[in-house]
């Protein structure tokens, strides 16, 4: 009956065992034909263990659970006719203090919906229809391919207009593929679906390490939405947090009277920004739970990446604290030896058994080689979300037009660390929350300056090497800061100005990914070429994007960031044919006012720039254009009569 071999037991005490959730918790079984569930938990100072539930009133002296004799501190047992639905916890009688409390399970697969707090015997069964997705899932997930993401939070994307409630996992499924898949996106990120128990924390205050919320639905309805999605063709990313929890009762903290997932110190153990507990990354049953958690939703719930939250505050012990509250390491310095070892280790298991994901860094400081591998001494990630360039552009963006030329190396400083990470270039839910206004918000001038500006960073951030990712709202230029309790302002596309944002976004993310040099040389330095980056006077860019194929398919990108036209803007380039305007963030479709080049332009044979060849360029104010050398004219003009 045991789910637990001498070898099992001796992968959990080394901390190897990276598929734990197959071994602890509750799993639905016939012992000696009797159908049941067994249980398992680990809580190695406890002087008994329990468990409770509807089943037997609540009463903790009906089903004791028995511990190993192994000294691996786990507790386990059969109960007979328990069986899936039924909502438990593991009372808790610990060897220190008398201490007794009723503790949610770690590993449970299922919770009730807050505020309850019990867990609920899941069941993980589940037709997957996603067989096409999966199979290609290795070329939309590579490092050459695009990626565009929609970051989202499930419970205020869309509401029902009637009693503000929002959409189940299901509701969710009937209308999200067809948006995400209509406007371009190639991936969807969801903000935590991992259990929380207050709603107000998006879900970064995670207890449920191996359950989706209940907030809206069950893990069969959560599936079902990544089915879909994947049906769609669209990659689905779960934000995942092992950087702290809460430190709810019914939790983690303190779990058996002793600190068991957390450390003991608080100078380790206790976040002073969020208020929350640390795990003690150094316990080798800690890195089981840890790297199993991340194992599972990428194994069970057919995720495609995971991106891990708050990594820079798991590197350093001195996060957050000033001198005299943090613990230096064993060499004197403030790296977390411990948790970087979890996290090379964890990014090792992720990429040996599921080789066609990604996983995602949000690390916010300097740290060498996130996106490294560990055998070249990096952290192992995939991809590092570039919070320096989102810095350095919405403070760019922030000023008047007038002001800008004199922060031009704001724009320009980004390429010169472009290529020492995989970057995915993040405008993502911090930046339009607690008080920074949104997107549109933030740009300054008048109503078409701001819509004008909006227009402008986005063009100019899907031109820009990296993958890309937008939060939602963000698409159609949301006026208000993002708010949890609420709708996105879906009305607001009832005006023209707002619906060219989304037409551009639209457009952006199909042109992006019809052509290669957007993305296919994002890690190379061959892959960006400035052409002119140094006229600050004018505040304007211009650089090429290319692959590794021919320059025929490279794409012109020339920005403007000031609300002034520049006409006859000579512009130097590689070949002589007729570039193509592909895109104009001022086209009229988007609510711009139409300034443009009239579909393109020959080049000329004047040398600029150090390039034999020139474009005579109008760059619309506040603007974004791109060309591509139109390869059938070429062909036309060089072919015999």
């Amino acid at each position: 009956m045991s789910r637990f071999s001498d070898e099992v037991i001796y992968f959990f005490k080394q901390g190897t065992l990276y598929r734990a959730y197959e071994h602890f918790g509750a799993h639905v079984m016939n012992a000696h034909g009797q159908p049941g569930t067994y249980f398992a938990v680990w809580a190695p100072n406890a002087a008994a263990v329990s468990l409770i539930g509807d089943f037997n009133d609540w009463d903790a002296d009906r089903h004791p659970l028995a511990p190993r004799w192994d000294s691996s501190g786990i507790w386990e047992g059969f109960v007979p006719r328990v069986m899936q639905g039924e909502i438990y916890k593991y009372h808790i009688r610990s060897q220190h203090n008398n201490y007794c409390v009723d503790k949610q399970d770690p590993y449970g697969f299922q919770c009730e919906v807050p505020p309850r707090t019990a867990s609920v015997v899941g069941d993980l069964s589940y037709k997957w229809n996603d067989h096409g997705w999966m199979k290609l899932r290795h070329e939309r997930n590579a490092l050459d391919a695009p990626m565009a993401v929609y970051e989202l939070h499930v419970g205020s994307w869309m509401r029902h207009v009637e009693g503000n409630r929002y959409l189940s996992y299901r509701e969710l499924a009937d209308q999200l593929p067809n948006y995400i898949r209509n406007m371009g996106y190639t991936h969807v990120e969801l903000m935590p679906v991992m259990a929380h128990p207050f709603y107000g924390s998006w879900g970064y205050q995670v207890l449920g390490y191996f359950a989706p919320s209940g907030f809206y639905g069950t893990p069969q309805d959560l599936m079902y939405l990544i089915d879909c999605l994947h049906q769609a063709g669209i990659g689905v990313i779960l934000d995942w947090v092992p950087s702290h929890f809460p430190t709810d009762s019914h939790g983690l903290s303190y779990f058996d009277g002793t600190h068991l997932y957390e450390h003991e110190d608080p100078r380790k153990g206790f976040h002073p920004d969020w208020k929350s507990c640390i795990f003690n990354y150094g316990r080798a049953e800690v890195k089981n739970f840890l790297i199993s958690s991340a194992l599972f939703w990428l194994d069970k719930y057919h995720a495609d990446g995971l991106r891990v939250d708050g990594v820079a505050s798991m590197l350093y012990l001195d996060y957050s604290r000033e001198d005299g509250q943090w613990i230096p390491n064993q060499y004197g310095g403030r790296d977390n030896i411990e948790a970087i070892h979890l996290i090379k280790t964890m990014n090792e298991a992720i990429y040996a058994n599921f080789p066609d994901v990604q996983t995602i860094a949000e690390e916010s400081t300097d740290w060498g080689g996130v996106s490294r591998p560990t055998f070249m001494g990096g952290l192992g990630f995939g991809l590092k979300w570039n919070m320096g360039w989102m810095h350095d552009t919405l403070k760019y963006f922030s000023k008047n037009a007038i002001h800008r030329k004199y922060h031009h190396n704001e724009l320009t400083f980004s390429m010169l660390y472009a290529y020492t990470e995989n970057f995915v270039l993040s405008l993502s839910h911090d930046e339009v929350v607690h008080g920074k206004c949104s997107l549109l918000s933030k740009m300054p001038g008048d109503n078409w300056q701001k819509f004008a500006n909006l227009r402008l960073l986005l063009s100019y951030m899907y031109a820009h090497p990296g993958k890309k990712l937008l939060f939602m709202g963000s698409e159609f230029g949301q006026w208000a800061e993002w708010y949890h309790e609420q709708s996105l302002d879906w009305h607001l596309l009832e005006f023209d100005t707002h619906k060219g944002i989304q037409h551009l976004v639209r457009d952006l993310n199909h042109l992006y990914r019809r052509n290669p040099a957007f993305s296919e040389k994002d890690f190379d330095p061959a892959g960006f070429e400035w052409i002119h980056c140094d006229d600050w006077q004018n505040s304007v860019l211009t650089f090429l994007r290319k692959t590794s194929h021919s320059i025929e398919d490279a794409i012109l990108v020339a920005c403007n960031f000031t609300p002034v036209p520049r006409q006859h803007y000579r512009v130097g380039v590689p070949v002589i044919g007729y570039w193509k305007e592909i895109f104009n963030s001022d086209a009229p479709v988007y609510g711009g006012g139409g300034i443009g080049n009239l579909g393109g332009l020959e080049a000329e044979n004047t040398p600029y720039h150090g390039r034999p060849f020139s474009l005579d360029l109008t760059i619309p104010p506040l603007g974004a254009v791109y060309f591509k050398l139109d390869v059938s004219q070429r062909m036309a003009a060089e072919s015999p009569e």
